[in-house]
């Protein structure tokens, strides 16, 4: 289904969502979110909230999968495009008062791991394999034109164990060799 129709599609659903009866509660309501940009135009943080949309948000296992298995892979996104999966309330900006005292693990990857990755690190935080409490606020997966992007970014920037815990578990989850380079970058280094 292209990206547009997926638009369509779940922006009927965008009111509060409960699990339906029979289904797997997941720990915290997920919402997914997509923006696509110019790469040659510098970005602010009202054009940067102009071009984020809401696309649709899951409460259970089974809402989960029913969404993404219509949402496009980000290896055949093009451009400069994102999606993000945060916790329900919390928008993924720097701004956003669960994300201002954070920050973020970045993994840069060669074109063609974008897909499989996201995946892995998804269901790794639906799933609350990084055991660090209500710290994790969401993912990223960025398109580029040379590589892609992959950030899980959490709330509070100067707890070194959390940090590295959160940095182990994606190492674990997405199988990463040892010499991996990974990078944490604080939201207000960000913002400078």
């Amino acid at each position: 289904m292209p990206l547009i129709l997926v638009f369509f599609f779940f922006s009927l659903s965008l009111q509060t969502v409960t699990p339906g009866v029979g289904e797997h509660p997941l720990q915290y309501n997920y919402t997914f979110w997509y923006s696509r940009r110019t790469p040659s135009r510098p970005a602010n943080t009202q054009s940067y909230e102009q071009n984020i949309k809401q696309i649709g948000t899951v409460a259970s296992v089974e809402q989960f999968w029913k969404f993404y298995s219509h949402l496009v892979r980000p290896g055949d996104l093009t451009g400069h495009s994102d999606f993000h999966l945060f916790k329900e309330g919390i928008k993924p900006m720097w701004e956003d008062e669960a994300n201002k005292n954070g920050g973020k693990w970045i993994i840069r990857l060669r074109k063609g791991l974008a897909s499989r990755f996201w995946e892995n690190i998804i269901l790794a935080m639906l799933g609350e394999q990084f055991m660090v409490g209500e710290e994790i606020c969401g993912v990223v997966v960025s398109i580029r034109f040379q590589e892609d992007i992959l950030s899980i970014w959490n709330k509070t920037a100067n707890d070194q164990v959390t940090t590295s815990r959160i940095r182990d578990t994606l190492r674990r989850v997405l199988n990463l060799p040892p010499n991996t380079i990974m990078e944490y970058k604080t939201h207000n280094d960000s913002l400078k």
